[in-house]
């Protein structure tokens, strides 16, 4: 929100600079994000002074340049080149000194001295545009004989300077959205902290307001619709606003319509009211409704957009139809134009709640609706709408040709807050002056009705509406007295808890940290997703999806039901920016909806893609692989104390290959190759590999892991080879659990060192060339041993699954 210094100075005396103001308004909890010094004109005319042609003569070698010497009131005239057709000795001009910035939109130039042709010259005359003040170009500006030589161009066209604050105001600070709700706070604190300050704006208005109405108003949805003000004026003029209105909305980034738009803009940022004008000869019937259309109604905005209306949008409508979303946007068949002569002009209080449905539904996002659906003061309605009225009288003329009619069936008064003075003080942790929280609470305009001891029940101002309980007593007592001032204490007290083991944040930090450590980036990816990514996955039922009540939009319409969208969604970001080592991880929550109970479940994920490791000269370029995850997955585990990992066949139309993650006999997760379908889903050709650990399922293993270790065997272990002929279904899982348990306890590691499958092989028929590692912690082993352990291994791979030896 945009703030500017001299707007403020229209409501009160500022006793400070802008850095103290600055300082104090982020005191106060109107966060300072910035201050942007401004003018009138781009650049404040710094550099431009009003001179005096002495002489002309034609520039000896071109023929439509001439030599010139100004006098703007220096020791000496300076001479300058000048191609304009109109410049002559006499006039009165405006010279851009050695060292000025003009500017023409975005781009700027710098005036230097220069030698043009041969001829010297040191600055330059301006036409009108070139200094933004007009738009003529064809000459130079030519002012008045009586204007005095070296006055300053800024002076001369009466250049305004101002500072705008960028304040950052959070969504409960209602009440400050104006410049009138700033030095509303402003006052309150300069008078609690003894810099006595008053208000110095009007808030009654001399008008000469008539009997009757001229446009009937009908409220047929009061619930949506609590306050609804409304009055004639007819005979306007509609034309440009005066420059001191244009150059107020332009210092708030506004751009400038016409005097009426204008003044309504003006308004809602001077007291925080919407306000809305409609041409009132187009209002058919002369009577204004305010209801709700029928579901799909067509409507066409100020922005010529036909859309649909659902019937909750409340719309301010004539005798034929719609003719604005209430609060939110005006339409485009009752909008001022240049030909409107007679206006109709509204002040209203509608529900917030409302509001903001229907601007979340049409994508409408206006200065309008972003107050209505936070809360304005139902209170200010016709002050601002008589304020309005007096602006366009004298900036628009015209004459009111109607009484204002107001309908406010239920008006919204102060509500109460019970406080306790001491339990205040014990808040703060300081005992705050009792005179000086009575004095914030007078200029907050907080009114204590009762006092009885500590405790008491104020009343607070309807348009505070995030003022509800003790504690934002306290927090207001606590912004005007000074967060800084708060003293810090020489002791603090903390009670001493013994930890819960093992703890989940330990655990998550040994796995991050290794995963990091092997170059893993981790990721956060956001919780709303698509439902349509998961139209294709037959382990979902949409009737499980934890549905938005009122979605940002129909992209992020659920909360996820897994994590692998997230990542692939980062994967394919990534692989059309040429990254091409992928290895990502990231640990959050999925969201399911088991009948009338939610289920909220926390994964470690992880996702690889692209090369294994980033390319040169001492490695050759390698993709990543299912092996590459897999050997991650069972590093880590081993990392967080699990024994016993396998891994077994299992089935997901997420993967094209998919296996179960198990540790000490538990299904931890799933790892796999992410089907081709699914990959199309997210534009992403590469393979990608992916695993999901169940981190509630982890972590309770992990509490019942106990601490296992065991001495380095003292005598040497054996190695033996076989090289089998197996099923092309058969996966090396298999064999390796076969063997473990023909050995009894001799076998420490299994592992396969060739695969083939081609030529020269039977049909159906794959090529395993398995390593076997025999020990005794007890002996060492003899031939003899080791060829029965063999054999049996041996017996079990042909009993068991066809294996013959090749």
């Amino acid at each position: 929100m945009k703030i500017s210094y001299n707007w403020l100075k229209d409501f009160i005396d500022i006793p400070v600079d802008i850095e103290s103001l600055s300082q104090i308004l982020t005191d106060i909890a109107l966060e300072v994000e910035g201050v942007e010094e401004i003018t009138s004109v781009k650049g404040g005319l710094k550099g431009l002074i009003i001179g005096e042609v002495l002489t002309k003569t034609k520039h000896p070698d071109a023929d439509k340049l001439n030599c010139t010497t100004v006098d703007i009131g220096g020791d000496s005239p300076l001479n300058i080149v000048c191609g304009a057709p109109n410049v002559d000795v006499g006039q009165k001009v405006v010279v851009a000194t050695v060292g000025t910035v003009l500017y023409s939109g975005d781009d700027s130039f710098t005036i230097k001295k220069s030698i043009i042709r041969g001829e010297v010259s040191e600055g330059m005359i301006c036409s009108e545009v070139e200094i933004g003040v007009g738009k003529e170009a064809d000459g130079i500006m030519v002012l008045p004989k009586d204007v005095a030589n070296g006055t300053l161009a800024s002076d001369y066209f009466n250049v305004e300077t101002d500072y705008v604050f960028e304040i950052g105001l959070t969504p409960n600070r209602a009440d400050a959205m104006s410049h009138f709700g700033v030095a509303r706070d402003l006052k309150a604190y300069f008078n609690a902290h003894q810099t006595p300050t008053e208000y110095h704006h009007q808030s009654q208005f001399d008008l000469n307001i008539p009997n009757g109405v001229k446009t009937k108003i009908s409220v047929e949805n009061q619930e949506d619709c609590k306050r609804y003000a409304g009055v004639n004026i007819d005979n306007i003029t509609v034309k440009d606003s005066p420059e001191w209105l244009q150059n107020r909305l332009k210092a708030i980034g506004l751009s400038p319509i016409n005097n009426i738009v204008d003044i309504t803009n003006y308004v809602l940022h001077e007291y925080g009211q919407p306000l809305h004008a409609f041409d009132a000869d187009k209002i058919k019937g002369n009577h204004v409704i305010v209801k709700n259309l029928p579901q799909d109604s067509q409507f066409i905005t100020l922005d010529n957009v036909e859309r649909k209306l659902d019937s909750s949008d409340l719309m301010i409508c004539d005798e034929n139809g719609g003719m604005c979303i209430a609060g939110v946007f005006g339409g485009a068949k009752s909008g001022i134009s240049e030909a409107t002569k007679n206006v109709f002009l509204e002040s209203a209080y509608f529900d917030p709640v409302s509001i903001r449905k229907s601007s979340k539904r049409h994508h409408l996002k206006t200065d309008a609706s972003f107050r209505f659906e936070r809360g304005i003061d139902p209170n200010i309605t016709i002050t601002a709408l008589e304020r309005a009225v007096s602006l366009i009288l004298e900036i628009a003329g015209g004459e009111i040709s109607s009484q204002i009619t107001d309908l406010y069936p239920a008006p919204i008064t102060h509500h109460e807050v019970s406080f306790n003075a001491k339990k205040s003080n014990e808040l703060l942790g300081q005992e705050i002056p009792e005179s000086f929280v009575k004095a914030v609470l007078n200029e907050l305009e907080i009114d204590i009705e009762k006092e009885n001891g500590n405790e008491w029940t104020l009343k607070v101002p309807a348009y505070r509406v995030d003022v509800t309980r003790s504690a934002d007593i306290t927090e207001e007592i606590l912004r005007m007295f000074g967060y800084n001032n708060i003293d810090i204490p020489s002791k603090l007290n903390a009670s001493l808890v013994n930890p819960t083991k093992p703890d989940n944040e330990n655990i998550k930090n040994i796995a991050f940290n290794y995963l990091s450590d092997i170059g893993f980036n981790e990721t956060l990816n956001n919780s709303l997703t698509n439902p349509k990514e998961y139209t294709s996955l037959k382990e979902y039922n949409p009737e499980e999806f934890v549905n938005l009540l009122n979605p940002i939009s129909n992209e992020l319409a659920i909360l996820r039901p897994d994590m692998i969208g997230g990542g692939l969604t980062s994967i394919a970001y990534n692989l059309n920016r040429k990254a091409n080592t992928i290895k990502f991880y990231e640990f959050g929550k999925t969201y399911l909806k088991k009948g009338d109970h939610y289920k909220e479940t926390q994964f470690l994920s992880l996702w690889v893609a692209g090369q294994r490791r980033t390319e040169n000269w001492a490695n050759q370029v390698e993709p990543v692989s299912f092996f590459y995850l897999k050997g991650a997955i069972e590093n880590l585990l081993l990392k967080l104390g699990f024994n016993n990992i396998s891994f077994s066949g299992s089935s997901n139309s997420k993967y094209s290959d998919v296996l179960t993650i198990q540790a000490n006999k538990k299904n931890l997760g799933e790892i796999g190759r992410i089907s081709d379908e699914l990959k199309k889903t997210y534009d992403i050709e590469t393979d990608v590999y992916y695993a999901e650990i169940n981190w509630d399922k982890l972590f309770k293993a992990v509490a019942n892991n106990t601490i296992k270790y065991q001495p380095i065997p003292k005598f040497p272990a054996a190695r033996r080879d076989l090289s089998l002929l197996v099923d092309q279904k058969t996966q090396f899982a298999e064999l390796e659990e076969l063997a473990k348990g023909a050995a009894k306890g001799l076998l420490t590691e299994v592992g396969l060192f060739d695969v083939y499958e081609g030529k020269n092989l039977p049909h159906g028929k794959k090529s395993y060339a398995l390593y076997f590692i025999l020990q005794d912690e007890t002996k060492t082993l003899n031939d003899k041993i080791i060829e029965k352990t063999m054999n049996k291994i041996q017996f079990q791979f042909e009993q068991k699954v066809g294996a013959t030896l090749r």
